[in-house]
């Protein structure tokens, strides 16, 4: 591990990946790494899926996913994990919805999702699957909310969200699964909604105070935050250029409402793209894309800082910098590690790197 400012946290690096890729599925399973599918240095799905084994720190190819694809979602059901959606190689959403056996190495499909769809949101609760919204074929936003019964391998339709989106955040807290943000085309959302498992109901809480694109989005202690991200000009403004922004605001579940936090508690960096997580009491935001002054014509580039806010003294710090400067990286939590894994550097990457408490604290 490599230590540095942050004295709470280190940069476990991992043998990289047999195959390098952007947009992989990630999933952890009783001490093993699942990376499965992605976007290859061809640009295309694959249908590649690799593990690695926590303890010998080794690589094993596993068998082919069924169904090449890019961007999809995945659960842990017990010994299974399951692979929902995504893009296939000829980029269209898919409704495939396949299960690797982890005990038996094999695939098996399970009950299509009623629409293709890619950019699915996931979420688990009591060994059922929870899918929200999504893009379909014709490229419009979803706002479609099915659950996957797997005793009766079905998807079965919820009461829709009232913003149709795809690439929407999700967070499980309590008996309710909260959505923030996403997309509809290339528009960012500002919808922040919540649905109760128990009365199978929606309600609707106050937007977000910005509109960002490729913003990075936590949960920690009650409050939900929403960092950084691509802010475009507003209608009128004819001279401003899109922008990266270290935009900081917070949501308190218990009163209802945002808090854009003032200059002084914004991020160190701008930036979108971004890995964000929250570990120890401190959210912290890793990587992305950025503006370079030393690129011609200030062009966006990886970037390898990283920087925490803590959540006890409310101020941000600098942490270790990333081994392996990157940004659209797929990413994971297990307990007191960060995983950050692929992404874009110079091209596709095999990187795999989790950010991780040190021990004591």
């Amino acid at each position: 591990m490599s230590a540095g400012g942050g004295r709470a946290f280190a940069w476990q690096v991992f043998p990289p990946m047999p195959t390098c890729r952007v947009y992989g599925t990630v999933a952890h399973q009783d001490g093993h790494l699942l990376v499965l599918g992605g976007c290859g240095r061809a640009g295309l799905p694959l249908d590649t899926a690799e593990t690695l084994d926590m303890a010998s720190h080794t690589w094993l190819a596993l068998a082919p996913l069924p169904t090449a694809r890019a961007g999809a979602a995945a659960v842990v059901l017990g010994k299974q994990v399951l692979v929902v959606g995504g893009v296939d190689e000829v980029q269209s959403p898919v409704a495939a919805v396949e299960a690797f056996l982890m005990d038996e190495g094999r695939w098996e499909r399970r009950a299509t999702l009623p629409q293709a769809a890619m950019g699915v949101a996931t979420v688990e609760r009591d060994g059922m699957v929870y899918a929200l919204g999504g893009m379909g074929p014709d490229t419009a936003p979803q706002a479609q909310v099915r659950v996957y019964e797997p005793r009766r391998d079905c998807w079965l339709s919820l009461p829709s969200m009232p913003t149709p989106c795809y690439g929407a955040s999700t967070f499980l807290h309590g008996n309710k699964i909260y959505v923030l943000g996403g997309r509809q085309g290339k528009l960012p959302v500002t919808a922040f909604e919540a649905f109760d498992l128990e009365a199978r109901t929606w309600t609707r809480h106050p937007s977000l105070p910005s509109r960002r694109a490729f913003a990075g989005c936590a949960m920690a202690e009650g409050s939900v935050f929403s960092l950084g991200g691509l802010q475009q000009p507003g209608p009128h403004n004819f001279y401003s250029r899109p922008h990266f922004v270290n935009t900081v605001e917070m949501f308190d579940l218990e009163h209802g409402s945002w808090t854009k936090l003032p200059r002084s508690l914004r991020m160190r960096d701008k930036r979108a793209d971004f890995v964000v997580g929250s570990l120890g009491g401190h959210i912290v935001a890793i990587g992305g894309l950025a503006f370079s002054l030393l690129l011609a014509g200030n062009q966006p580039c990886p970037l390898g800082s990283v920087e925490s806010f803590s959540l006890a003294r409310r101020r941000w710090e600098a942490l270790p910098a990333m081994p392996t400067a990157r940004c659209s990286c797929s990413s994971l939590q297990a307990g007191p590690r960060l995983f950050v894994i692929g992404g874009v550097a110079q091209g596709p990457s095999q990187a795999v790197e989790a950010l991780c408490l040190r021990d004591g604290v």
